[in-house]
């Protein structure tokens, strides 16, 4: 594992070590450096990175944002155009911006610099390669011992996992996942004037698969365009024809791509632990994504501040007793905010799976419906809500799942 033998001085003793540097780390980072605590955020790679994402901030990632983050806008998106697999295409608009989009490798590098800003110290190039609650490379019991593949042990009072669904540190919690999904994504550069005509709106296809849907996403300040679509896990040939299909159905197949890329994005299941002694997780490490849109940044930059900030009074914690119950006041504090919103997700995921045309004659055609999409993606309600509150979304859900 590389591990080696340390002693016990305090000065060689972080505060938190934050694993991982995307907006889930960056964000846990920040929130403990802010708390003036002495804060080391790892990533395995270099930054700026290019990372597979369509680059979609909505209303909760804005709210959630270090104060003063100047956002690396691409585009600001008015309007949407819906198809059903490439039929009964409408577009609505809204006079609000809905959302804005970036490109991940600077929005997640100036969350990195935030967070440095705030006090972190930072090392890339560095994977953690092993985590020891207990044993002879512990020297205290107040104390987590990471081993990084470049041979050093390095200690923490307290830990994030922001590592990523498949990290090392998910799987150190026992992070488990009842929803698995594959993405696959393609970057186009276009011509000035398909940059013009994609500028301000985004596209979105309900496709074949149950539960499957493509996306436009315009990066007109860089002129290209974000393509992806994405399934369940399972359906790998299946959905690289999907996205063939799709970038044709656009007049898009004459282009070439920049980057091709795909993911898997894996959902918690609710049972799922967010703790494990004195080493907490957040974002795609703790498997927090919404499941129907399987929309991450605003989960990843919650649950990472929230993370940061319970991991300082795990640090803080002098006995077991004090880990165990600050660990659980994370989880309830994510649990009664994301969680929430998860299962009404994946209520949503589960209508839609079985009437795709029902969500997208409600979408196109009723205005109560398509006021709550606008209103979810500007941050001024949330699934949950609308499901409780808005009569046309219930009436909706009513329908999708005769």
């Amino acid at each position: 594992m590389g591990w080696r033998n340390v002693t016990d001085n305090s000065e060689d003793v972080w505060d938190v070590v934050v694993v991982g540097a995307g907006p889930a780390g960056s964000s846990a980072a920040y929130a403990a450096a802010m708390a003036g605590r002495k804060v080391l955020l790892l990533d395995k790679v270099e930054h700026p990175r290019y990372k597979t994402c369509g680059g979609g901030i909505i209303g909760p990632s804005r709210d959630a944002l270090p104060p003063g983050f100047a956002l690396p806008l691409q585009d600001r998106v008015h309007a949407v155009t819906f198809s059903l697999d490439g039929r009964w295409e409408r577009t609505r608009r809204s006079r609000r911006m809905m959302f804005g989009l970036v490109n991940r490798d600077e929005f997640d590098h100036g969350l990195v610099k935030a967070a440095q800003q705030a006090g972190a110290a930072l090392e890339t190039g560095v994977a953690v390669t092993g985590v020891e609650q207990h044993g002879d490379r512990v020297p205290d019991r107040r104390t987590v011992a990471l081993a990084t593949g470049d041979g050093r042990t390095l200690l923490a009072r307290a830990v994030v996992g922001a590592d990523g669904s498949a990290g090392r540190i998910g799987r150190h919690v026992g992070v488990s996942f009842d929803q698995i999904d594959l993405g696959l994504e393609a970057e186009i550069p276009v011509p000035e004037e398909v940059a013009r005509f994609w500028a301000g709106r985004i596209h979105l296809d309900w496709g074949p698969m149950p539960g499957s849907y493509g996306w436009v996403f315009p990066k007109t300040a860089s002129r290209s365009l974000t393509v992806g679509v994405i399934a369940a896990r399972g359906q790998g040939e299946r959905t690289k024809q999907y996205l063939s299909d799709y970038i044709g159905r656009l007049g898009l197949a004459g282009f070439r791509p920049a980057v091709e890329s795909g993911h898997l994005t894996r959902c918690r299941a609710e049972d799922s632990p967010l703790s494990r002694g004195r080493v907490l997780v957040a974002g795609d490490a703790a498997g927090l994504l919404e499941p129907w849109t399987r929309e991450g940044i605003s989960y990843a930059l919650r649950s990472g501040r929230l993370a940061g900030e319970w991991a300082v009074r795990v640090a803080e914690a002098a006995d077991g007793v004090d880990v165990r119950r600050q660990a659980l006041n994370y989880a309830f504090a994510i649990k009664a905010g994301l969680g929430v919103e998860m299962r009404a997700g994946k209520q949503l995921l589960a209508a839609f799976e079985r009437r795709p045309a029902v969500f997208h004659a409600g979408v196109t055609t009723v205005p109560p419906i398509w006021r709550a999409f606008v209103q979810v993606t500007q941050g001024a309600t949330t699934f949950a809500e609308a499901l409780r509150q808005y009569r046309g979304v219930q009436r909706l859900m009513a329908v999708a799942t005769r």
